[in-house]
């Protein structure tokens, strides 16, 4: 995939946004693409790929650690997997799939409820066990996550890498996109404490651990193939109706409306909602996959455009208000339009 650049000045105010967030969180490199009416109107790349002074400099090519962003593959292949007919339903019982988990547990617990962080379960210790009854709150907890793999995993018999491999990557020519066991000279550090816990590095290349990484300029085509609804120059690249699914709002009707609110694992603008992680600015219809690595991956169909912040911060320092961060940053978008 290729974009033809016509680079304006409009999106300054979201460079500086970006400039701001540098100088209250630990980094040593960013980027910033901006694709608007199938052109790249803004690209620019701060920084080096780690601290060491002779570090190599942050460039088109380079992959970020994009953390949780990876849940947007994710949730593509779960998407891959209901329109194939492999999950026969996003309503079906995890249990249908996984029946070697504690049925108590898991009691009442969906596909949709995994997809949209309203399953309840967490882990403590070790075990499985319950914070709230499926479907009637939301939590972010990664052990959805870890459930959807291996649904994936039992239902299609491939791995959330195949899958994307197959059915995205080759076919888009996606090359600096991956899950990586190794450091690789076009992979950028990750800026962190020494003994942060949140940290987990894996060797598995199967797309189900925190290891992905991705460029700028992919990640920004990422959000642009599902803009498009799978059709690239007008050739239709990946099926219209997965990406219909993973896009739109699937979360179940909740008792407290301003919890996010969820397509397949993206975040999806719909009811105005306190604890969104869009702004107030953003329109109805747009979706969103963050990282904790503060990446930010932003599509917004009502205005035709996609907006990537890539950093390499690890978690939020004290003082730092990643949400309203986040949210400040689309309206800053939207402000440009």
């Amino acid at each position: 995939m290729d974009l033809t650049k016509q680079l304006t000045d409009q999106f300054t105010p979201v460079l500086r946004h970006i400039e701001k967030t540098q100088k209250v969180v630990s980094w040593s490199g960013s980027a910033c693409l901006v694709i608007q009416k199938d052109k790249i109107v803004t690209e620019q790349y701060w920084g080096n790929h780690s601290i060491d002074p002779l570090a190599r400099p942050i460039q088109a090519d380079s992959q970020f650690h994009v953390a949780s962003v990876r849940k947007s593959y994710i949730g593509f292949a779960v998407a891959y997997a209901v329109y194939n007919g492999y999950i026969h339903s996003m309503d079906d019982l995890v249990t249908t799939y996984l029946n070697d988990l504690d049925r108590n547990v898991l009691k009442g617990t969906t596909i949709r409820h995994l997809l949209t962080h309203t399953h309840g379960l967490h882990f403590k210790e070790g075990t499985l066990f319950r914070e709230f009854p499926a479907g009637t709150s939301w939590a972010y907890r990664m052990v959805s996550i870890d459930l959807l793999a291996a649904v994936i995993k039992v239902t299609t018999g491939q791995t959330i890498a195949e899958i994307l491999q197959k059915e995205v990557f080759e076919r888009v020519g996606f090359r600096e996109t991956g899950w990586y066991a190794k450091s690789t000279e076009k992979l950028v550090d990750v800026i962190r404490e020494p003994n942060d816990r949140n940290w987990v590095t894996s060797e598995s290349t199967e797309g189900d651990k925190m290891n992905m990484y991705v460029s700028t300029r992919e990640l920004a085509y990422w959000g642009y193939l599902h803009l498009k609804q799978g059709e690239i120059n007008g050739e239709q690249k990946v099926a219209k109706e997965i990406i219909e699914l993973a896009t739109a709002l699937q979360s179940p009707t909740l008792v407290d409306q301003d919890l996010p609110q969820n397509g397949f694992l993206w975040f999806v603008k719909d009811l105005p909602a306190l604890q969104s992680e869009m702004g107030p600015l953003i329109p109805k219809g747009a979706y969103q996959i963050l990282g904790y690595t503060n990446v930010a991956l932003l599509v917004i169909p009502k205005h035709d455009i996609v907006v990537v912040r890539m950093l390499n911060s690890f978690g939020s320092p004290k003082g730092y208000d990643y949400l309203a961060d986040i949210r400040s940053f689309g309206d800053t978008v939207m402000g440009c339009l």
